[in-house]
């Protein structure tokens, strides 16, 4: 099941669209999900300010109902039900997403401040979901027929690449795989030069072995390996520009620990110029 949520916002319509469009790949279905205060549904009818329950409870209602409807027309093989949350948008969403396959948000909704890139709710849900976030933004105007994928040697980036073989399996597109490394090469002369070589070799060898095993499970996906000396977001951002698609992990092997959000995921949620999906690291066992 694909959840959305909606805030009334063109940015969680175009979300809306793009969700049709993953649910019918996946042959999955939609559940359309928008989240306000709790006191407007818990008031009683003479409760004082009532009305201005009953008016936001009517404007939930339409904006669902308004979503639904552009999901259905775009495609009524999808099957797409709608559900009204109270509480915070963040904890709501994240919550609703435990048994859901993909969490997908616009880029930002009605609240955000005029210039700002990204929203606080998709910032938070990327960082705290137990499923994939895919944030929208940056529509492709026609296909490209590229999925690319960030590769890092991270238990998230090896969710990702999982992810990203099955998404371009099911778009008929082709795989690129990116690793970028952007630590500095000391010193000069022919010893630099040596070391430059063995630790681009070494760089390239973690591509390798990271993507090891899955073009056997996916045949018939295409694969590009790409190995850049440059930051990792500049390195995605400009691959994302020609893709549909960009699947990166939540955190990275320069993640402190603890930390939701890499620096790298965090930075492409505000820059890459195509829908986004974030995986997040498998959970750890605990010892007992």
């Amino acid at each position: 099941m694909i959840l959305v949520g909606v805030d009334g916002s063109q940015a969680a319509l175009e979300a809306v669209s793009w969700a049709v469009q993953e649910a019918r790949l996946r042959d999955a279905g939609m559940r359309i999900v928008h989240v306000m205060p709790a006191w407007p549904l818990e008031m009683a009818e003479d409760a004082p300010y009532a009305d201005v329950g009953r008016w936001m409870r009517d404007g939930a209602a339409s904006m669902l109902t308004d979503a639904v409807e552009r999901a259905r027309e775009q495609d009524d093989r999808v099957e797409v039900e709608s559900l009204l949350l109270p509480g915070d948008p963040r904890l709501a969403l994240t919550e609703a997403a435990e048994d859901a396959d993909l969490l997908v948000v616009g880029s930002h909704g009605l609240g955000g401040f005029s210039g700002m890139l990204l929203g606080s709710v998709a910032l938070d849900v990327a960082g705290h979901t137990s499923c994939p976030v895919a944030v929208i933004r940056n529509l492709p105007t026609q296909e490209r027929n590229e999925v690319v994928v960030g590769v890092d040697g991270s238990p998230a980036g090896a969710a990702a690449i999982e992810l990203a073989f099955a998404e371009a399996s099911l778009r008929g597109a082709g795989l690129r795989a990116v690793h970028a490394w952007s630590r500095p090469i000391a010193g000069c002369g022919p010893f630099a030069l040596e070391s430059a070589q063995e630790t681009a070799e070494g760089e390239r060898r973690l591509l390798a072995e990271a993507l090891a095993g899955w073009s056997e499970r996916y045949p018939d996906v295409k694969v590009t390996e790409q190995v850049e000396h440059m930051h990792p977001v500049e390195a995605l951002r400009n691959a994302s520009a020609h893709a549909d698609l960009l699947v990166v992990g939540s955190r990275g092997r320069g993640s402190l620990a603890g930390l939701l959000l890499g620096s790298v995921s965090h930075a492409l949620l505000h820059h890459a110029a195509c829908p986004l999906i974030v995986t997040p690291a498998p959970a750890t066992p605990r010892h007992t």
